[in-house]
C-alpha cells in the first residue's frame, strides 16, 4: 500500500474513514425486530468494543439528508452553512415570486445555477460567502481527500447551465460538459443518458500539493486532474487540484484500471453495467466501502462516504425511472429489508479485514460513523410469516370517514393541503415534506393579516390518520413564522431563502400540494414509508460513534446530549488541524481520553463540560430553549387575538437575541480553548452557565404561559 506522503496529522493518526449513513437506526422500530445497528454486528460491535457510541445525538432542523450531512461536514448549524431547508427548497425571486432550487449541488454552485440573475448568492452560503470547504484543512495538511458520495462535496449532477456543476468544475465547453451536454440530451432509462452521471458525478478526490499527491503521480492523473476552486476561502485557496469523478478517479486509485471492485469483489458499475459511479441511491455498504478501501490502499489518507438507506428496497440505481416500481419502502423484519441488512453487515466485515490486512486499523485510524437524521416508520404491524420474517401490504390504500386499509399496511399518509384551504388563501409555493415549509407569494411582513389568516387555517386543518385514529384529528403539532424560525437557526443569510412559516405535522403525514396519486385525499402512498424533516424524538434522534487514538473506550453513552456539529471540532482536534472559521459545535470532551485534550480543556474540565452541555440546550435547533420557544411560538400563532400573538413574539425575540449573543461568547470560548490555545477561567464559565440557564428557564416560562 503506497504511503501518504507529506500528510501531518496529529501523533499516530494516519488515517480518517468517515461514514454517514442515511436513515440507519440504533433503537428499535419494532420491539420484536432487531434494530438496523442490531443487524449489523460487525460495525455495533466495532463501535462499542473499540470506542463510544454516543445514542443520545441530534439533527438539526429541517431534519433531512442534506441538511443533517452538511452540518455534520461542517460543524455549523443550517443558518451557517445555507441549507436551512432541505433536501430542496424555495427562494424568492427578484419579483417575490418563489422559485425551486435542490440543495444537492457542487460546493461552488450558485442558489439559481440557471443564469445567476434571480439568486447570486452560494447555494451553500455563510454570512454572504460560500461556505468554508470541509476538505480545506486536510489538503493544507498535505492530505489528499477522497468523497464517495457525501453531500455537495463531489459533483452533484449533471448540469451544464453557467452555473452547474459540470461548468463549474470542467468548464463551459470542456470534453467533459460535451459529454454532459450529450447525455442529458439522451432517452430517459438508457445506458447513453446514464453516462454522465457514471463517469463525473458522485465520487472525487481533493487533492494536496504535496509530492507524489494522487492529482500529480502519473502523467494522466495530472492531465486529468482539474483546479479546485474555491474563491472565497478564508485565507485563499489557489493551486489545488482535485480529480473529479469515476472516469478519473477510478484509474488513478486502481493501478490504471476503469473499475473499482466493491467489498464481495465484483466491480462497481451503473445500471448498464458500465465502471463507475452506481447511483446515490445505489451507495449500497459494499460499493461505497469498496471505493474507500480502494482510495486508502492508494495511499489517499482521507475518506469519507455515505451509505444508503437499507429500509428502501434497492431494486435498482440512479434514476428511479429505470425501474417503475422503483422506491418500494419496506418494513422492520420484512424479508428484503432484513436481507439488505444482512449485505451491510457481510460488507462491513469484509471492510474491516481488508483495512486490518492493510495495516489499517483503530491503533492508527479515526473512524467516524453516524447518520444525517432518524424518521418515523409510517406503518401498520407487520403479518408473521413461516421464515420469521414478517410481510406488508405494498398498496395504495384510500377511505373516506374510516380506515380501510388492512392492518399490516405500509406507506405516508399522502395530504395534498393546497386542495384543503379555504378561499382567499394567498398563492403559496410548499416544501413537501412531514415538516412543510411555506413561501407565500409577494414575501409579505409574518404581521399581514392575510399571512396571519392563512397560518391559522394551516394549523386547524383536520384529516383521519389511519394509523393512530379512525377520528379527524390535527395534522400540525406545531408551527413556527420567521421570529421563532431564527431560534431554530432555520433563518437563512441569504434573505430570499426565510420561509414565511413551517408547520411540523402528524409525522405519519407527507404534506404536498399537488395530487395525491394514491386516491383520495389524503390516502397512503405505499412506495415512502420512512418520514423525516419533524420534531418528534424518534426523527431528532441518532447516533454517532469514534473509534481511534484518543477515543475513550466507552462502549454506549446513552447520558450525553450531542448533535451533528459537534462531529467537527471533535475530529480536528484529534487530527491537530483546525477551522478558518468558528463552529456551532463543541468538542466532545465526555469521549476522549484526558491525554487528547489540550490544557485548556482539561483544565477544569469538569466546569467545561457543564458548559458546553448547557451551552447545546440553549442553541442547539433539539436543546430545550428552541423547543420551549417551538410551544410559545405556536400559541402565539394559533392566537386570533393579535395582542397574543405580539406577546409570543416580542419573548420570543427578545429571548433569542440574548440567545444569539451569549451562545456566540460561548461557542467562541470553545472552539479556542480547543484550538487556539485560550483559557477559559472558571468563574467567566460558572457566569455564562448561570445566564444560559437564566434563558432557559425563561423559555420554559414563556411556553407554559
Amino acid at each position: 500500500m503506497p504511503a501518504a506522503t507529506g500528510c501531518a496529522l496529529k501523533g499516530p493518526i494516519k488515517h480518517v474513514v468517515y461514514l454517514q449513513f442515511d436513515n440507519t437506526h440504533y433503537s428499535r422500530d419494532n420491539p420484536s425486530v432487531a434494530s438496523d445497528l442490531e443487524q449489523m454486528p460487525h460495525l455495533l460491535n466495532f463501535l462499542k468494543s473499540n470506542g463510544t457510541l454516543f445514542t443520545n445525538d441530534h439533527t438539526v432542523l429541517i431534519s433531512h439528508t442534506a441538511g443533517g450531512i452538511l452540518s455534520t461536514q461542517t460543524g455549523l448549524y443550517p443558518d451557517r452553512h445555507g441549507q436551512t431547508v432541505s433536501n430542496s427548497y424555495f427562494y424568492y425571486t427578484p419579483s417575490k415570486v418563489p422559485a425551486f432550487s435542490t440543495s444537492f449541488k457542487y460546493w461552488t454552485d450558485l442558489v439559481d445555477d440557471s443564469t445567476g440573475a434571480n439568486d447570486a448568492f452560494a447555494n451553500m452560503v455563510t454570512g454572504g460567502q460560500n461556505t468554508p470547504a470541509p476538505w480545506v484543512p486536510f489538503t493544507r495538511a498535505g492530505c489528499d481527500f477522497g468523497a464517495v458520495s457525501l453531500a455537495n462535496i463531489e459533483l452533484e449532477n449533471t448540469g451544464t447551465g453557467p452555473y452547474g456543476d459540470m461548468s463549474e468544475a470542467f468548464g463551459t465547453g470542456s470534453p467533459e460538459w460535451t459529454d454532459a451536454v450529450a447525455s442529458n440530451a439522451a432517452p430517459s432509462g438508457t445506458a447513453a443518458r446514464a453516462r454522465a452521471l457514471t463517469d463525473y458525478v458522485g465520487i472525487a478526490i481533493h487533492c494536496a500539493k504535496t509530492a507524489g499527491n494522487i492529482c500529480a503521480s502519473n502523467f494522466t492523473n495530472a492531465t486529468n486532474s482539474r483546479l479546485d476552486r474555491l474563491p472565497d476561502e478564508p485565507g485563499g485557496y489557489l493551486g489545488y487540484n482535485a480529480l473529479y469523478g469515476a472516469k478519473y478517479v477510478d484509474p488513478a486509485i486502481a493501478g490504471g484500471s476503469a473499475c473499482v471492485s466493491d467489498t464481495s469483489g465484483f466491480p462497481v458499475t451503473d445500471p448498464f453495467g458500465r465502471c463507475g459511479f452506481p447511483g446515490f441511491d445505489w451507495a449500497l455498504a459494499k460499493n461505497t466501502l469498496g471505493y474507500l478501501a480502494q482510495m486508502q490502499e492508494a495511499g489517499v489518507p482521507i475518506t469519507w462516504g455515505y451509505v444508503s438507506d437499507a429500509h428502501d428496497n434497492h431494486t435498482s440505481s440512479f434514476p428511479a425511472p429505470f425501474n417503475p416500481g422503483f422506491p418500494r419502502a419496506s418494513g422492520p423484519g420484512e424479508s428484503d429489508y432484513k436481507a439488505q441488512l444482512k449485505a451491510y453487515d457481510d460488507a462491513f466485515a469484509a471492510y474491516f479485514d481488508r483495512l486490518k490486512a492493510d495495516g489499517i486499523d483503530q491503533s492508527n485510524t479515526l473512524f467516524m460513523v453516524t447518520v444525517d437524521e432518524g424518521d418515523q416508520f409510517a406503518g401498520g404491524i407487520g403479518t408473521l410469516q413461516t421464515d420469521g420474517s414478517l410481510a406488508y401490504a405494498h398498496t395504495n390504500c384510500s377511505w373516506t370517514t374510516t380506515p380501510a386499509c388492512p392492518s399490516n399496511q405500509i406507506g405516508e399518509v399522502n395530504l395534498n393541503l393546497k386542495a384543503k384551504m379555504p378561499a382567499g388563501t394567498p398563492t403559496f409555493s410548499l416544501h413537501r415534506d412531514s415538516a412543510p415549509t411555506f413561501y407565500v407569494n409577494g414575501q409579505p411582513a409574518r404581521t399581514d393579516s392575510t399571512l396571519r389568516t392563512m397560518e391559522r387555517n394551516v394549523l386547524g386543518l383536520n384529516a383521519i390518520d389511519p394509523y393512530v385514529s379512525p377520528t379527524a384529528a390535527p395534522v400540525f403539532v406545531q408551527m413556527a413564522d420567521t421570529v421563532e424560525e431564527q431560534a431554530l437557526h432555520m433563518v437563512n443569510s441569504d434573505p430570499a431563502r426565510t420561509p414565511s412559516f413551517t408547520a411540523f405535522g402528524d409525522p405519519n403525514y407527507f404534506i404536498t400540494d399537488a395530487g395525491p396519486s394514491c386516491g383520495s385525499n389524503p390516502c397512503i402512498d405505499y412506495h415512502f414509508a420512512w418520514s423525516h424533516g419533524d420534531i418528534q424524538p424518534v426523527i431528532r434522534t441518532t447516533w454517532a460513534g469514534f473509534v481511534g487514538p484518543g477515543i475513550q473506550t466507552n462502549g454506549v453513552d446513552n447520558k450525553t446530549w450531542t448533535d451533528h456539529t459537534n462531529v467537527r471540532p471533535t475530529m480536528l482536534l484529534l487530527l491537530g488541524l483546525k477551522d478558518d472559521y468558528g463552529h456551532d459545535g463543541r468538542v466532545l470532551i465526555e469521549g476522549l481520553d484526558k491525554k487528547a485534550l489540550p490544557n485548556t480543556l482539561f483544565e477544569h474540565s469538569k466546569t467545561t463540560t457543564e458548559l458546553g452541555a448547557i451551552y447545546e440546550q440553549l442553541n442547539a435547533p433539539f436543546g430545550s430553549f428552541a423547543m420551549d420557544t417551538l410551544t410559545a411560538s405556536t400559541k402565539g400563532i394559533r392566537s386570533t387575538d393579535e395582542s397574543v400573538y405580539e406577546f409570543y413574539e416580542t419573548h420570543i425575540q427578545n429571548l433569542t437575541n440574548q440567545r444569539d449573543d451569549l451562545a456566540s461568547q460561548i461557542k467562541s470560548a470553545l472552539d479556542g480553548a480547543a484550538f487556539n490555545g485560550q483559557q477559559i477561567k472558571e468563574k467567566q464559565a460558572k457566569d455564562w452557565i448561570a445566564q444560559a440557564q437564566s434563558l432557559i428557564d425563561q423559555a420554559a416560562a414563556l411556553a407554559a404561559t
